[in-house]
């Protein structure tokens, strides 16, 4: 079986009690509906219906094996915030997928890919416990280490530095934009098809509102100025507003699936339902999961923030033809002009000017956030008693898995972290969550749930958007993005008369 998910869905685990059966523990077969857990709802026998026979579910007392393989895709983006909340449910996915084989634990075998990160022996403790095992591994030869070859006849990427001291950075871009759209429109008339990898324009900001700047200049000054152009040696253009759009999150997800086909639309196609784009707008968005082969120019609009960012983001361009990278820079900004001074050395040397990443798992802030979801996640997915959202009632202190998940989220801190004191917070802050657990499984004339608040039924977590004030002890995160409620703000818009 092969299962894709995204790493901030790991925070649906402490509700969803369902989510057990990714982990293998299941407790029977229906030969109608497949497995089973607790928190499924379905029948122990089904009648016979059309063509479907009677049947009874079978009961399995062993469950099924867990997830042998992980394999986690871009690692450099599980960093910081995001990668620290990881980190900690990691834990809970470590322990799940763990089982024993002649009493030897056997871990999942995870296996993690990026072309950009620094210090990874550090994020893969953080997040994985676990060593690193660099594949391929440096071998004698850095043009040919046995899995690949460097092959200097191909040409990859060239990277082309404006900087206009004294000019707007929008006024640049415009005429960066047209030069190059003229160009390309000149080389697909005279070599056709070979140059259609040119003639969508991909243009990379490290803002939204920088991005909308440049969406309004398009459809003005940037195609009048094409028109015009073969008074500059250059052909002509029109580019119409259809072929123009952009590649954010203000894009919807049925959207995006549209504008990547269109962006794999040659010129000159055929196809009147996926017309070719002329320009693509994009923030950091299009660094991650965009690969259309056939792109191959880029208009960066200032140096991005962070050096993976910039190599992950002009790596989009130039993977079948060789590609045509700008940098836009704006002469006002400092770093912008310490990039532009040392262009060479920089793009000749950019791997070794990524920055170092950083992941707190145990970190106080991290664990007033997500301890209890863990905590939580490890108790509900392990034991099939405590599964269904009414049992959450049923928690004993004698319970031989509170002991274990505790121990389990105690060492795991104690190692991560290599601080006895750390793993000590962790243990008293279990100990606090176990004591409210507990008391409120007491509670008078109501059934405590972990998540349905109906009549008498008292949910014990609590989503960061329905919480009334502080941060209480279960309130969970239900998204691993979502950390603090939203807060709605009235605009009133008025003008001051000139006598006030």
């Amino acid at each position: 079986a092969l299962l894709i998910a995204t790493v901030d869905k790991f925070a649906q685990m402490p509700w969803k009690g369902a989510t057990q059966m990714l982990f293998g523990r299941v407790t029977g077969w229906c030969p109608r509906h497949g497995y089973r857990s607790p928190e499924i709802d379905d029948a122990d026998s089904h009648p016979k219906k059309g063509a479907y026979p009677a049947c009874r579910t079978i009961p399995l007392s062993r469950g099924l094996r867990p997830p042998d393989l992980i394999i986690q895709d871009e690692l450099h983006l599980i960093s910081g915030p995001l990668g620290t909340v990881v980190g900690l449910y990691e834990t809970v996915v470590d322990a799940l997928c763990t089982w024993q084989l002649n009493g030897t634990q056997i871990r999942a075998k995870i296996v993690a890919s990026t072309a950009t990160i620094r210090r990874a022996n550090y994020q893969v403790h953080g997040l994985f416990q676990r060593q690193v095992n660099i594949f391929p591994p440096s071998g004698l030869d850095a043009t040919d280490n046995f899995f690949a070859r460097q092959d200097n006849t191909e040409t990859g990427r060239l990277y082309l530095g404006v900087c206009a001291s004294g000019t707007r950075l929008k006024s640049v871009l415009i005429r960066a934009y047209v030069t190059a759209m003229a160009a390309a429109q000149t080389l697909y008339e005279r070599y056709g098809a070979a140059a259609d990898p040119y003639m969508t324009l991909v243009g990379y900001f490290n803002s939204v509102r920088e991005l909308g700047g440049m969406n309004r200049v398009m459809d003005d000054a940037v195609q009048s100025r094409l028109r015009r152009m073969d008074q500059r040696g250059l052909k002509k253009r029109s580019i119409y507003p259809d072929n123009v759009t952009e590649l954010t999150s203000r894009k919807s997800a049925v959207q995006i699936p549209e504008i990547l086909d269109r962006l794999e639309t040659p010129f000159g196609s055929k196809d009147q339902h996926r017309r070719p784009l002329d320009t693509v707008l994009a923030t950091n968005m299009i660094s991650v999961g965009v690969d259309v082969g056939r792109l191959g120019l880029m208009i960066v609009a200032g140096q991005p923030k962070a050096t993976a960012e910039y190599i992950q983001a002009t790596s989009r361009v130039g993977r079948r033809a060789p590609g045509v990278v700008i940098t836009v820079y704006n002469w006002t900004r400092p770093r912008d002009l310490s990039h532009y001074e040392r262009f060479e050395h920089y793009h000749n040397t950019f791997y070794q000017q990524v920055e170092a990443l950083s992941v707190t798992p145990f970190a106080p802030a991290a664990l007033a956030r997500a301890l209890s979801g863990v905590f939580v996640s490890l108790l509900r997915l392990a034991d099939e008693g405590l599964n269904q959202d009414e049992r959450a009632g049923s928690l004993t202190r004698d319970n031989p898995l509170v002991k274990a998940a505790m121990d389990i989220l105690k060492r795991r801190a104690g190692l991560i972290t290599e601080r006895q004191d750390v793993a000590d917070d962790v243990s008293k802050m279990l100990n606090a969550r176990l004591d409210e657990w507990l008391r409120q499984t007491r509670l008078p004339s109501s059934q405590l749930t972990y998540s349905t608040k109906r009549g008498a039924l008292i949910p014990l977590l609590t989503r960061p958007e329905d919480r009334d004030g502080d941060w209480k002890i279960f309130t969970t995160l239900n998204s691993m993005r979502d950390v603090e409620a939203p807060i709605r703000l009235i605009l009133d818009d008025y003008r001051m008369d000139d006598e006030r």
